[in-house]
């Protein structure tokens, strides 16, 4: 049974027997044990049951609660319930307000450059390979966070967009398109882990594609500056003229039609020299998809060449290294070897729409044949569905006539299909 409310002292609080003791305006003193007493205060709001809120551990200790200091609480307390407020709702609703002080302080305190870095450590596994996540910091850096780096990711607006996207939207309009992408993901993110709230500033449609032009009527796109074809064979006498692991990294990408980077990052163990057969892997494939490259003859020559100077065993030994054995060749490289040779009305990537024009103007492959030798998307998707092989033994034909009309530099008008392609194959 609960005691009398009686006035506590200091002596009673010490040595007060297991019990509940009360001093008066709800305050009373519990007891458990000799090492166990606190402080309750007790109260009754109209048409509720009585509730009770810890008011601390009771002692004199420099963490405890001293007579004195739970009699003011307990007034304080009792002044609440008196004027029709609840303590302990009270309380509830002051932490709530504390936490979310707190939560706010968080977000305005996390800038957009922290949350883009924690973007990309989200998503760059997924991506297809480093060089990707690389390009999502450097365009960033570049474009976006001299204008909202730095700024609480839940306080960039539309006009911090513009003012990124504004200078180079006319004379960079494909990177432009790509930076707006990047900081519309970026916002899109911090919205999902509660950094912002609101629409999103970098949306295009029904917001910005309002203020700003559409890419496709700011410029004409720009092709890379590709060789003709009628030129190729005495390139290529030329590019063997060239020492260096860079010219014969080139003469590899003209031979098969593959992009720079795939070259580039070609491994030992995707070459089956038996079958004559380059397998990309996925991951450093544009589409995403594994791609099956038919070796030529003069191909695989420059291979041999590569043979010889191998320095580092294993399957993932890369075939063109750069500056370190294990290091494959600087993306700059085969660039370099043009402006020695004084090509620059040329690019490396142009050497595939030389393949292309060649195949189209002087062959009679179909043109899915070429598209595929390439590693095209099919843009048609109910033909991509029914398409489930890769044409490869046309293409191994494509590509020797390739080879041949490289090396041999025919004359123009003659045409070229030493396997008997017909328009019809």
């Amino acid at each position: 049974m609960p005691h009398k409310s009686n006035a506590l002292t200091a002596v009673v609080v010490k040595n007060a027997k297991p019990g509940r003791y009360g001093d008066g305006n709800g305050l009373y003193l519990f007891v458990r044990s000799a090492e166990s007493r606190f402080w309750v205060f007790r109260y009754t709001m109209p048409g509720a049951k009585m509730r009770e809120m810890g008011l601390g551990r009771a002692g004199a200790g420099a963490a405890d609660v001293t007579l004195a200091e739970a009699r003011e609480r307990a007034a304080a307390l009792f002044k609440l319930v008196r004027s029709g407020v609840d303590p302990l709702a009270q309380r509830s609703a002051d932490s709530a307000a504390a936490k979310a002080a707190m939560q706010d302080a968080v977000v305005r305190s996390v800038t957009f450059r922290a949350v883009a870095q924690r973007y990309v450590a989200a998503h760059q596994a997924s991506w297809r390979n480093l060089k990707h996540g690389q390009q999502w910091v450097n365009t960033l850096a570049t474009y976006a966070y001299p204008f909202m780096g730095d700024l609480p990711v839940g306080s960039v607006s539309t006009a911090h967009v513009l003012a990124a996207l504004g200078p180079i939207w006319n004379t960079k309009p494909e990177t432009a398109g790509r930076v707006r992408g990047r900081i519309e993901e970026v916002l899109d993110y911090a919205k999902t882990v509660d950094l912002r709230h609101g629409e999103n500033p970098a949306r295009w449609k029904g917001h910005l594609a309002l203020t700003l032009p559409a890419r496709s009527k700011v410029a004409a796109v720009e092709h890379h500056a590709a060789l003709p074809w009628q030129d190729v064979g005495g390139f290529l006498t030329a590019l063997r003229g060239q020492a260096g692991i860079g010219a014969s990294a080139l003469e590899f990408t003209i031979l098969t039609a593959a992009r720079t980077g795939e070259v580039l990052g070609a491994q030992w163990g995707e070459i089956d020299l038996a079958a004559k057969i380059w397998t990309v892997p996925a991951a450093r494939m544009k589409a995403g998809r594994v791609h099956r490259v038919p070796l030529s003859e003069p191909a695989l020559a420059v291979l041999a060449n590569m043979q010889k100077l191998r320095t580092v065993d294993g399957p993932d030994a890369v075939i063109f290294p750069g500056g370190r054995a294990s290091k494959p060749l600087s993306i700059m490289a085969m660039t370099m070897v043009l402006r020695r040779m004084k090509r620059g009305d040329v690019t490396v990537h142009g050497f595939r729409s030389t393949f292309r024009d060649w195949s189209a103007e002087e062959t009679h492959y179909p043109r899915e044949v070429a598209e595929a030798a390439l590693a095209h998307t099919l843009g048609n998707k109910v033909e991509a569905a029914y398409r489930r092989g890769d044409l490869f033994e046309k293409r191994r034909r494509l590509m020797d006539d390739w080879a041949l009309f490289c090396t041999q530099a025919p004359q123009v008008g003659n045409m070229v299909s030493t396997h008997g392609e017909s328009a019809m194959a």
